[in-house]
């Protein structure tokens, strides 16, 4: 891993068991600057990230008895907006129609974090759309 990495994007998803996606690659943020860890096993799927897209809505999850940051659930839906054409805009409509059926995000999380990535005008008709 990646001193600085982050848990995100389809591993985030399927952490939190909002999927059906079995990424076979760990996907990890890293900052912009940083260079690309060397790691033969687990392979891992790079993105970049930087400033409080990096440190905001991180969470640490003990993983085998190693703490892992991991984004939270509702900056991980709003990761998959932002990197729909990395992922799949399904995917994303995916994460979001799962999370809000089973009540883990809110409304407001979800401005917040779609305002701060700059995805709240590509969000704004699947938001207004949710029962």
């Amino acid at each position: 891993m990646h001193p600085k990495g982050v848990v995100c994007l389809l591993s985030a998803l399927r952490f939190h068991a909002l999927t059906t996606q079995a990424p076979f690659e760990v996907w990890l943020a890293i900052p912009k600057s940083a260079r690309v860890p060397k790691a033969g096993y687990p392979p891992l799927r790079i993105v970049r990230f930087s400033g409080s897209a990096l440190t905001e809505g991180i969470e640490d999850h003990i993983v085998d008895g190693v703490p892992v940051p991991v984004t939270s659930v509702p900056k991980t839906v709003v990761d998959c907006f932002k990197f729909r054409n990395k992922i799949g805009l399904d995917v994303a409509l995916e994460a979001l129609h799962e999370a809000w059926r089973a009540k883990r995000v809110t409304m407001d999380e979800l401005w917040h974090f779609a305002a701060m990535c700059r995805v709240a005008n590509v969000m704004r008709p699947y938001l207004e759309s949710l029962p």
